[in-house]
């Protein structure tokens, strides 16, 4: 079964004093010292001169920032605040995906929610005042009129536009049971 957002958070906590044998307060003491604003500065910091990994050094700039003291419910509401209708469009998503298995991981981020099994299947985004866009991983399937593909590269390879909950129809549910089939 796949991990909650909380069990990463301690395994990454855990990693980053297991491979430095410092803790993760440690290393956001630096960071926050340092003066240093932007992330690709901070980045440099904690790669160059401390010789650290790409994800630990990405994991302790957000939690420098204070990114991974929200809860979900949080980040749920910042995701929405200001397209509140919207919201019910999420909520048919999510309350499909959690039908799909008990191995599904709902994650959300700061602008987007991940929905995981062994990797990212789907990734629902709250694109504009009016539309959500349901990013989803099907490599090789061929793009429709509602299911575009995305350039490749993109984190998802294809994508649906949503403006209402009554869209999450049964082709709109096909899609997201292939991907997380595939996933």
């Amino acid at each position: 079964m796949a991990k909650t957002s909380e069990e990463m958070l301690e395994s990454m906590k855990a990693g980053i004093e297991e491979k430095t044998g410092k803790p993760l307060d440690h290393w956001t003491a630096i960071v926050k010292s340092s003066g240093l604003e932007k992330h690709g500065e901070q980045m440099k910091l904690l790669k160059g001169d401390h010789g650290l990994t790409h994800g630990y050094a990405n994991f302790i700039c957000q939690a420098a920032k204070g990114r991974l003291d929200a809860s979900e419910d949080d980040l749920l509401a910042g995701q929405y605040q200001g397209k509140e209708g919207l919201k019910p469009i999420y909520e048919a998503l999510e309350s499909f995906a959690k039908t799909l298995g008990s191995d599904v991981e709902i994650a959300p981020k700061k602008t987007s929610v991940a929905f995981r099994r062994s990797k990212n299947f789907a990734v629902v985004t709250p694109a504009t005042k009016t539309r959500v866009d349901l990013g989803l991983n099907l490599k090789g399937e061929n793009g429709t009129m509602r299911l575009t593909e995305e350039k490749p590269g993109s984190m998802c390879t294809h994508k649906i536009k949503l403006q209402a909950a009554e869209e999450v129809d049964d082709e709109v549910k096909a899609w997201l049971k292939a991907a997380y089939n595939r996933a």
